[in-house]
């Protein structure tokens, strides 16, 4: 159910409070940015001034990357901003659940911090302030179905989960190895697979491109990252994006400085 019009919103949050936005979006997320080193308050303060009412692409590629290879716009394109999967109007993105139905069976599972959308161009953002990138918790928690078998089965269906795999090595539209090589499928003897170091990472390429497929347009990939924090995320990024198999989608890969951003002009279609 959508949240009652929030006069509680905390202090981490600057702006827009007023925003339909907080209208719609789900419990979860709202008591999040009542946390007191909430991520998704720093997201939102740092994106909702640039974006009033767009962001400009070329401004954005215009930015030295901390990784990857500077590149300019091909043209411009004015990005409307969807925090969490919704618009500052309270919309959800077109296609968003659908999508998210398809890789992970149900709407609302993998969830991008920002996907700004323009008439040629998806981006989709990964910001990180407090923390690394995400890991497999099954498997962190000795109960990934490819790998542990056996003893781990009766672990799983203790805790209600369905099936013996893991849909992102079963389910067709799913399949990590569709969009990223990360090997051979795993099993008992590969005990830290790269799906469980790089599991937050990999579902979100697997959404951006297959959203970006849907909605027609290129798909580019983008961290966020403060650069006193760069160098405890670089060597998971580095490992990750040469695992990507879509040459296009390689080079769209980059990851932007907060301070950089945060600097960048908004601009008005």
């Amino acid at each position: 159910m959508p949240a009652s019009p929030p006069k509680w919103l905390p202090k981490q949050v600057l702006s827009g409070h007023n925003e339909p936005i907080f209208r719609a979006l789900p419990a979860d997320l709202l008591a999040n940015l009542r946390t007191p080193r909430s991520e998704n308050a720093l997201i939102w303060n740092l994106f909702y001034p640039l974006a009033r009412p767009a962001l400009s692409f070329e401004r954005l590629c215009a930015l030295r990357p901390l990784f990857g290879t500077p590149a300019p716009a091909e043209g411009e394109d004015f990005l409307i901003p969807y925090f969490w999967g919704w618009s500052v109007k309270g919309e959800k993105m077109a296609g968003l659940d659908e999508t998210l139905a398809e890789l992970d069976g149900g709407p609302g599972h993998t969830e991008a911090d920002i996907l700004l959308l323009g008439k040629a161009n998806l981006v989709l953002v990964e910001a990180k302030r407090f923390s690394g990138f995400g890991r497999c918790g099954r498997h962190t928690a000795g109960r990934c179905p490819e790998v542990h078998r056996g003893e781990a089965q009766e672990v799983r269906e203790t805790a209600g989960e369905a099936g013996v795999t893991c849909r992102y090595w079963s389910e067709p539209a799913a399949r990590f190895d569709r969009r990223l090589d990360f090997g051979p499928r795993p099993d008992p003897l590969t005990p830290t697979p790269p799906c469980a170091r790089h599991y937050q990472l990999a579902r979100l390429v697997l959404l951006g491109e297959a959203l970006a497929e849907r909605l027609e347009r290129d798909f580019h990939f983008w961290v966020v990252a403060p650069r006193r924090e760069w160098r405890g995320l670089e060597a998971d990024w580095r490992d990750f994006v040469e695992r990507i198999r879509s040459d296009r989608a390689w080079r769209r890969a980059r990851v932007l400085a907060w301070e950089d951003v945060r600097g960048s002009a908004g601009s008005s279609p």
